[in-house]
């Protein structure tokens, strides 16, 4: 793709990169170590801001993951834990460690117990399909309201009719992307569910019926000015909870890439 654009091999010749809109995105703080104002918690990736720009997309980004996850955080996170040697093991005799376990188990011999003929690769593809094609960077009601049934659909198709090889108590890599394909499916209809409530343009999404008469991005911040944390209820049901967002130094503005 690169060798398309600029008739140049990147095999041969160094990529030229340089600072784009996605720096001014923003990201969270971490100092040296990587470890957010939040104490034990470290950040890697996209989602800080490091030592060279908000990174958002793009070739800079993945440098930035790699590095993080290859050569920084192996040798930075071992000062935060050394001081954890201190202090007592966390007892594991409490209630809620049983339910836990009870629930991965129910789940595994559930998964197991389906014996059906679909691959979990097949449905995982699926999934891809749904979401490139109807919630992508661009996406409508209509679109949404479709991808919202499909997904649906593809899930019970799942817990009916998947094949996972193997047995459990050995290393099968199929059965742990199973359970991985399993959350995808339950976030994709989630992200769907967003995108339909949220009846604006703004950032990354992008809502054809909501665009200025020159095609660009239109905002409603007087009904979307808030933070969306979407609660699980019951199947197909999640209760949205809002936290108002107040500027106070910076205003929010209309983008234009024009």
């Amino acid at each position: 793709m690169y060798e398309k654009i600029t008739a140049e091999n990147p095999y041969e010749v160094p990529m030229r990169i340089y600072p784009a809109v996605h720096y001014t995105m923003g990201g969270l703080w971490v100092d040296y170590e990587l470890m957010s104002n939040i104490k034990g918690l470290f950040v890697l990736g996209e989602a800080n801001f490091s030592d060279h720009g908000a990174n958002r997309l793009g070739a800079s980004a993945l440098m930035q993951g790699l590095a993080d996850g290859y050569f920084v955080i192996p040798y930075t996170i071992g000062n935060y834990l050394a001081d954890e040697i201190k202090n007592p093991l966390v007892p594991s005799n409490h209630e809620a460690f049983d339910e836990a376990e009870r629930k991965v188990s129910d789940r595994i011999d559930q998964l197991m117990s389906i014996k059906g003929s679909r691959p979990v690769e097949s449905f995982h593809k699926s999934l891809g399909r749904i979401m490139w094609n109807k919630c992508g960077m661009a996406r409508n009601a209509q679109g949404l309201q479709e991808a919202i049934k499909e997904v649906r659909e593809l899930k019970e198709e799942f817990w009916k009719d998947v094949r996972i090889p193997g047995e459990i108590n050995e290393m099968n890599p199929e059965l742990d992307k199973a359970q991985r394909v399993a959350d995808f499916i339950e976030l994709g209809e989630l992200m769907c569910i967003d995108a339909l409530h949220r009846n604006e343009s703004a950032g990354g999404h992008f809502r054809d019926e909501y665009q200025t008469p020159d095609g660009e991005a239109l905002r409603r911040d007087d009904e979307f000015m808030y933070v969306a944390a979407w609660e699980y209820i019951s199947e197909h049901q999640w209760q949205l909870h809002k936290e108002e967002l107040r500027y106070e130094e910076v205003k929010p503005t209309q983008r234009s890439y024009k």
